[in-house]
């Protein structure tokens, strides 16, 4: 017979998973938050989590706790809606999770068992925050960051990030593949799989790093090509999406979403990061990059699209929005996903005319104060004589 406790727990599972969630009053024309989260630690199975078994578990103790869920990858098949959640346990290690939902809003519900990648990088202490992109050459690709020991200095907590590259057709099989090799860039995060080929090659967004924290000589998000996506090496990284003094992107930035394609160009919706006496915020932003040049930006609107509002400012890394998934219906619906504060998961809804109204026709940061003003007096301005105040 099962512990008592496990029907309570189980009961409020079960009213967590069908809570229906609800638009948030905040407006901003470009997009919907929601109320509730999509994903949190407590919708992660009791049998990840507890022994159910009394006689091993007779006071019905959590055995293998959950901290977060956070940083997931995002795609639609089959009229589903897939994230591929980072878990971290209370051990600290992260691992992956599909978690699936008929609407993309609520109740998602994540499958029986986790995703056990193949064990081909003994040195490997940590994988995290995977990229999922549906490519044209019929493979679903998960692209992540693989963390070791660096074992060159003397500092315990010293890492080394690399992209790491895994395929699927279902989500269920994957298959693992060498990791990224960056000739001039010692480390990688953050990386991203372009969904069509560029020039006969695969292209990837990189972020170009001088060690695990600090971006040093990273110019910003990179972008690379390759022949082999099986034994993958870029040669030369173009900085596309450019670190920028006083900017939200000022420590650094880095991809997030696969880009989303539209008749006027890609949209990126990617991460920007400064240093507050706080610590590091990190916001969300987007660009937009040539069709026919991925690697060429044509559009940068001005500041931040998602930063954290009210609970979401709260968690493990507070202050914190961060996203690595979005979903690009053929109806034209967006779906973004994105985490707070390293703790849970949220959606903003949107559409594709209304990104493209967003990143095409919202005005560059000038980037100084004094002329920043004189385009906000600019827009005072107009909107004074359309109503007839001026």
């Amino acid at each position: 017979m099962l512990h008592e406790q496990y029907y309570v727990e189980l009961a409020k599972q079960k009213k967590l998973l069908e809570r229906k969630n609800v638009k948030s009053d905040a407006y901003n024309g470009i997009y919907d938050r929601y109320e509730y989260p999509v994903l949190t630690s407590g919708h992660i199975p009791l049998t990840w989590r507890y022994d159910l078994n009394p006689e091993t578990n007779p006071y019905f103790m959590e055995r293998l706790g959950i901290n977060a869920v956070m940083n997931s990858g995002a795609i639609e098949l089959n009229g589903k809606y897939y994230l591929v959640a980072r878990i971290e346990g209370n051990d600290r290690k992260s691992f992956f999770g599909v978690a699936e939902s008929d609407n993309g809003i609520d109740g998602f519900r994540f499958w029986d068992y986790p995703i056990l990648l193949d064990d081909t990088c003994p040195e490997e202490t940590n994988v995290y925050d995977m990229r999922l992109t549906k490519h044209e050459d019929g493979y679903i690709y998960g692209v992540f960051c693989s963390e070791s020991k660096d074992k060159t200095v003397n500092d315990l907590s010293a890492a080394v990030a690399a992209a790491g590259i895994v395929r699927t057709k279902d989500l269920k099989k994957w298959e693992r593949l060498e990791n990224l090799k960056t000739l001039n860039s010692p480390q990688q995060r953050n990386v991203v799989l372009h969904p069509e080929f560029v020039n006969g090659k695969y292209a990837f967004y990189t972020r170009p790093m001088d060690d695990f924290i600090d971006t040093g000589s990273g110019g910003g998000v990179g972008f690379g090509l390759c022949d082999d996506i099986t034994h993958a090496v870029i040669d030369e990284e173009i900085i596309t999406s450019k670190r920028k003094y006083h900017t939200i992107t000022e420590a650094k930035n880095g991809a997030g979403a696969v880009p989303i394609k539209t008749p006027k160009g890609w949209i990126h919706i990617a991460h920007g990061v400064r240093n507050t006496a706080a610590g590091l915020r990190y916001v969300i932003y987007a660009f937009a990059t040539d069709l026919n040049d991925p690697s060429k930006v044509i559009a940068e609107p001005s500041g931040l699209l998602i930063g954290p509002h009210g609970k979401e400012r709260v968690g493990d890394v507070s202050n914190v929005v961060f996203t690595n998934g979005a979903i690009a219906k053929d109806n034209g619906d967006v779906y973004i996903y994105y985490a707070s504060s390293d703790t849970r998961m949220h959606v903003a809804t949107t559409t594709i005319e209304r990104l493209m109204d967003y990143v095409f026709n919202t005005p560059e940061d000038p980037g100084r104060s004094v002329e920043c003003v004189a385009q906000r007096c600019e827009l005072i301005r107009k909107n004074l004589e359309f109503l007839g105040k001026s």
